[in-house]
C-alpha cells in the first residue's frame, strides 16, 4: 500500500507540472480579439513546453520519484510521452493555421520573425530527436553517438521553444506568468547541470577498477570489479546500474547492465554482459585494472521489496538470467530454505550464461532450474522451443498463487509469459518484470 501511495504522490506531482501552466491561463488576463480556438492553440503550445520541460526531470534518475515504479518504467513512459508531446506541440501551429490560413507565413524562415522561426526550429529539433531515438537501431547510429545528439536536440527544442513563447509574450507578458515560466526554465538548467556536471564528479571521485574478465558462455562475460578508496554501494539484489568503462564519467559513454552479484561487504561488483552492440562486442577486450566508474543502484526489480513470498519463481531469456543470478545468489547467501524456481529459455545447451553457476546454486538452495531450448542436443530430455503455458504449468507448484514472479528478458518474451502467467491464475500484483533495453 506504502508504494501504491508513493506512486499516486509522484504522478500526481507530474501532472501538476504538467498543468500548471494551464492553470495560469485561466487566471492571467486574456488578451482581446483571439477567440476560443486561439486560447485552445496556445493551451497547446503552453502544455507542450511544460510537457518537454518534465521530460529532462524524467531522465535525471531521481532515486525516490522512480522508487515506486522501477526506473526501466519511468523511461520506457519518457519515450512513448515522447509522441504524445510531439502531437500537443504540432497542434500548436496547426489550429492556428486553421483558424487563420494567413498563419501560414509564419513557417517560413525568410518572412518571418525570429521568435517565430524558433518555434519552428524547436519543433524540427524535437522531431529530429524523435525520428533518431525511435529508429536509432534501423539508422545505425552508435549507442554513444546517439546520446550526444539526443542531449543537443533535446536542449536545442526546449531553448528555442522558451524563447518562442517569451518572445511573443502572448499569455506570458505578466509578471506571474513570467516567474513561473522562468522558474521552470531554471528547474532544466539546474537537472541538466546536475546530470552532465554534479553526478560526473562525484562518480570521478568514487571510483572502481576492474579486476576479473571471465569468459562465460554464449558470448558474454562477466566483469568483477571492486571499489577504489571507498566502500562502494549497497544494492537489492536484482538492481542495476550504469558503467562507464575506459573512458571519464563526463564523456557520456556510460551503458546500463544488470548487477550479476549478490551484495558483499567489501563493495565488490560483477556485471554479466552479452555480446549484443558496439560497446558489448569489446568487453573482452578489456584489461584487469582498468578503471571504471558505476553509477547505481537503480531499479524496483528486486525480491527484497517483496520478503514475504512463499517462493520465487524467475523466468529468464537470453543475457535476462543476469538480475536472476543476483538475486539466487543472494539467497543462497542468506541460506534461505524456500523452495524457488528458474526458468531459462536459451538457443541450445552449449550457449547458456552462467549455466555453471546455476546448477552449483542448486548445491546451496532448494532450486528448480528448468532449462528450455530451442535447439536441444539429440540426447535432450528436458523442455523444448519456447517457454510456453504448458511448460509453466508442468513445474509450478501446487501454491504457485503464494509465489513472486520475477521476468527478464526480450519484450515478446515478457508479454507472451505475462498472459501465460494470467491464465494460470497468478494475480498480477505477483509478477514483476525487467524491461532492459533502454534505448
Amino acid at each position: 500500500m506504502q508504494g501504491m501511495a508513493q506512486a499516486g504522490f509522484w504522478i500526481a506531482v507530474y501532472l501538476a507540472a504538467v498543468l500548471a501552466p494551464l492553470g495560469l491561463l485561466l487566471v492571467a488576463p486574456t488578451p482581446r480579439g483571439g477567440g476560443f480556438w486561439w486560447d485552445v492553440a496556445m493551451g497547446f503550445g503552453f502544455a507542450g513546453l511544460a510537457m518537454m520541460a518534465v521530460q529532462f526531470l524524467l531522465t535525471a534518475r531521481f532515486r525516490r520519484a522512480t522508487a515506486p515504479f522501477g526506473i526501466d518504467v519511468v523511461y520506457y513512459f519518457h519515450r512513448y510521452l515522447a509522441y504524445v508531446l510531439v502531437a500537443v506541440l504540432v497542434a500548436h501551429p496547426v489550429v492556428l493555421i486553421l483558424i487563420n490560413p494567413a498563419q501560414r507565413m509564419y513557417l517560413n524562415p525568410l518572412e518571418a520573425p525570429w521568435e517565430m522561426t524558433a518555434g519552428s526550429l524547436s519543433l524540427l529539433s524535437l522531431l529530429a530527436l524523435i525520428v533518431s531515438s525511435a529508429w536509432r537501431k534501423n539508422l545505425g547510429i552508435p549507442y554513444d553517438g546517439w546520446r550526444v545528439v539526443h542531449l543537443i536536440l533535446a536542449v536545442a527544442a526546449m531553448a528555442l521553444g522558451f524563447y518562442h513563447m517569451w518572445a511573443i509574450g502572448y499569455y506570458s507578458g505578466t509578471p506571474v506568468v513570467r516567474v513561473v515560466w522562468a522558474l521552470i526554465g531554471l528547474s532544466v538548467l539546474a537537472v541538466v547541470f546536475r546530470v552532465r556536471l554534479l553526478r560526473p564528479w562525484s562518480l570521478l571521485q568514487r571510483p572502481f577498477r576492474v579486476t576479473e574478465v571471465r569468459e562465460e558462455r554464449g558470448d558474454s562475460w562477466t566483469l568483477a570489479m571492486e571499489p577504489v578508496g571507498h566502500g562502494g554501494f549497497a544494492f537489492e539484489p536484482g538492481q542495476f546500474a550504469w558503467v562507464t568503462l575506459g573512458h571519464s564519467p563526463f564523456a557520456m559513454r556510460e551503458h546500463p547492465f544488470s548487477i550479476a552479484s549478490s551484495p558483499v561487504p567489501d563493495g565488490r561488483l560483477e556485471f554479466t554482459i552479452k555480446e549484443l552492440g558496439d560497446f558489448t562486442r569489446t568487453v573482452g577486450q578489456i584489461e584487469p585494472g582498468e578503471p571504471a566508474y558505476v553509477d547505481g543502484p537503480y531499479g524496483a526489480f528486486s525480491l527484497d521489496r517483496h520478503p514475504d513470498a512463499a517462493g520465487y519463481t524467475f523466468i529468464a531469456g537470453g543475457i535476462g538470467v543476469a538480475p536472476m543470478a543476483s538475486m539466487l545468489r543472494a539467497l543462497a547467501d542468506r541460506e534461505d530454505p524456500r523452495s524457488h524456481i528458474l526458468f531459462a529459455a536459451h538457443s541450445d545447451w552449449e550457449r547458456i550464461p552462467l549455466r555453471d553457476e546455476f546448477q552449483r546454486l542448486r548445491e546451496h538452495l532448494d532450486l528448480e532450474v528448468v532449462h528450455v531450448l530451442e535447439e536441444p542436443p539429440e540426447d535432450w530430455s528436458g523442455e523444448t522451443g519456447w517457454i510456453t503455458r504448458e511448460v509453466l504449468d508442468r513445474h509450478l507448484p501446487e501454491n504457485r498463487d503464494e509465489m513472486e514472479y520475477f521476468i527478464c528478458g526480450p519484450i515478446p518474451m515478457i508479454q507472451k509469459v505475462e498472459g501465460f502467467l494470467d491464465e494460470l491464475g497468478i494475480p498480477a500484483s505477483r509478477v514483476r518484470t525487467e524491461l532492459f533495453d533502454l534505448a
